[in-house]
């Protein structure tokens, strides 16, 4: 694995110190490393190679709530399993953000808890401001654009798309194109999203792309939950997750998710009879990047660190175009020469720049949603 860019201005730096006569650099070479649970860059555990060897001699990883089918996580682990011949064990693969801290406090120390974080960036903050996370920085952190990241490194995005409409064509005519038209009577009984929205990252998002679709805003998520109640007044609200095996039964003929996944089951259940239908709502653009993380009490640590490095890697930047999501150093990558082209064709055109909500804005909006979406859509 390699990292150019940050190993590039690691040396202009040094050459610059040596001018001035200085020896930050050479003391910063032959430092003691530290052990992989207190490491917080590869540098000072002793190297790429030094966190490599750890990592192997660990032998396993801890991950959580990765679905195979999730913006190529199948790919990915496949990828990391052959790359270093560490073995990858995935638990809760359908489960949500919130099952992932639950997951930390819960299991503590033990064995079994997970090494990695995959978790929307609003349950990432919230884990940080907990002190669940480690603080460790990638080799490419400098590239990642500052509003996808923590200043301190506890987190950081990695991968991103688009809140979409999934349909299966088969059962409903016509599909849904906006919001709008999820409040048709034809769509009785057939709306659902993944899951809870105070739990799910995914669910979160489609409140928030309800909400701007009917005049709120990233400071006012409420027309989002109001809208929801209101499908469930018209009968329209499925109270069925949506899922791969919701989808492919039938059970979910509407899905409001992101659009790497929706694009994912058109090729997943296209041998399967099933037409999936996918369209990126005009009345509710609502884009947001997912978070990676490391456990502070990560039973496999190097291993932990290893997985971040790759999942930044231009490799496995390029293995998350394969299953339809943006990578978050996209641009930079196009830039320099090593985005996978082909793979990035295939995205779905978007309108417009992607605006994003402030740490304020996400937290509000959270709260409000865990005080109101219970008695006005499960109630």
């Amino acid at each position: 694995m390699t990292a150019p860019r940050a190993r590039a201005a690691a040396v202009l730096g040094c050459l610059a110190l040596v001018a001035l006569g200085l020896s930050a650099c050479e003391s910063a070479s032959t430092a003691t490393p530290v052990k992989p649970a207190e490491a917080t860059s590869a540098e000072n555990a002793g190297g790429m190679d030094a966190l490599i060897a750890a990592a192997k001699g660990e032998g396993r990883l801890n991950t959580i709530t990765l679905p195979r089918n999730w913006a190529n996580y199948g790919g990915l682990i496949d990828g990391f399993e052959k790359k270093y011949g560490i073995k990858v064990r995935v638990d809760i693969p359908e489960g949500h953000s919130e099952d992932e801290i639950d997951a930390m406090k819960k299991r503590g120390n033990r064995p079994t808890a997970p090494d990695v974080l995959d978790m929307g960036d609003t349950f990432a903050r919230s884990a940080a401001r907990q002190n669940l996370l480690a603080p460790y920085r990638v080799a490419e952190y400098d590239s990642i654009p500052s509003s996808q990241k923590d200043p301190e490194a506890r987190w950081y995005n990695n991968y991103g798309g688009y809140m979409s409409i999934g349909c299966d064509a088969g059962r409903v005519k016509p599909c849904p194109r906006t919001f709008a038209d999820l409040l048709k009577p034809g769509y009785k009984g057939q709306v659902a999203i993944e899951g809870d929205p105070s739990r799910s990252g995914t669910a979160f998002a489609s409140v928030y792309a309800a909400a701007l679709a009917n005049g709120g805003s990233f400071d006012n998520i409420q027309p989002g939950i109001d809208f929801f109640a209101e499908l469930k007044k018209r009968g329209n609200f499925n109270p069925n997750e949506s899922s791969p095996e919701a989808v492919e039964d039938g059970r979910t003929p509407i899905s409001v998710n992101w659009d790497y996944v929706n694009l994912n089951y058109v090729d997943k259940f296209r041998d399967k009879g099933v037409e999936w239908q996918v369209s990126t709502p005009f009345d509710g653009s609502f884009a947001q990047y997912y978070a990676q993380a490391i456990n502070k009490k990560a039973p496999h640590p190097a291993a932990a660190r290893l997985w971040e490095e790759y999942l930044f890697s231009t490799q496995g930047q390029n293995l998350r175009l394969a299953g339809f999501a943006r990578p978050v150093l996209m641009d930079v990558m196009k830039k320099d020469g090593t985005l996978d082209e082909a793979a990035a064709a295939r995205l779905p055109t978007v309108e417009g720049t992607p605006q994003f909500p402030t740490d304020a804005q996400l937290e509000k909006a959270r709260e409000t949603v865990a005080q109101g979406w219970g008695k006005a859509v499960n109630g």
